[in-house]
């Protein structure tokens, strides 16, 4: 007769290696991915007329300093080799994919996630680099450029979320990540009304 189980302790399951994102962190980088391509899709457009046709007037190009055009024709705007939004079409492409997928309430590896945060936050550093490129030093700004930088400082927000929920990032970034996302982005318009207030005073 074998011996009695009764009083061994219960033998629990083994935790999942990851679970589901919740899926208002998808659908936020779905929608940020999505509205980013349509920018970088619209520059990349923009930038072909401008080579093929050097007295082409973008469509952004609105005033001296909303102008996508003197943007476009810096060494900054092509600092890979080729022009950004060729990068940005491949990565927000692949956000608008990994967004869906988190939506749809996929369980993703510990990998994915790690791939996901490393590239929006390379992202968001990059962006902030243009940030700085445009206000200080070429002194213009890009209305789409202004797109994506929302855009990936956002998605990126949404991305710490989803650690701050499993545990791995402290809960009041999950708990405040829209205040934080609008104090960021208010500190980006605060540098820029700053910057360029001799301009903006001249539309009063």
């Amino acid at each position: 007769m074998p011996p009695s189980t009764a009083n061994e302790p219960a033998v629990t399951a083994r935790p999942p290696t990851s679970e589901p994102a919740p899926r208002a962190v998808g659908w936020i980088l779905a929608a940020c991915g999505t509205v980013g391509l349509v920018a970088a899709f619209t520059l990349l457009v923009e930038k072909i007329r401008l080579v093929a046709d050097p007295a082409y007037n973008p469509s952004c190009s609105i005033s001296p300093l909303l102008s996508c055009g003197s943007v476009m024709s810096t060494p900054q705007a092509e600092i890979f080799g080729f022009p950004n939004p060729i990068l940005g079409v491949a990565a927000f492409a692949a956000l608008t994919t990994a967004g869906v997928t988190i939506a749809s309430g996929a369980r993703l590896p510990g990998w994915y996630w790690m791939t996901l945060t490393a590239a929006t936050a390379l992202g968001t550093i990059f962006v902030h680099w243009l940030i700085v490129q445009s206000v200080y030093r070429i002194g213009a700004l890009c209305p789409y450029c202004m797109v994506v930088w929302v855009v990936t400082i956002t998605a990126f927000v949404a991305v710490l979320t989803r650690w701050s929920r499993t545990g791995a990032l402290p809960a009041w970034i999950a708990d405040h990540a829209v205040t934080i996302t609008i104090a960021w982005l208010l500190a980006v318009t605060t540098l820029i009304t700053v910057q360029f207030w001799d301009y903006w005073i001249t539309l009063i």
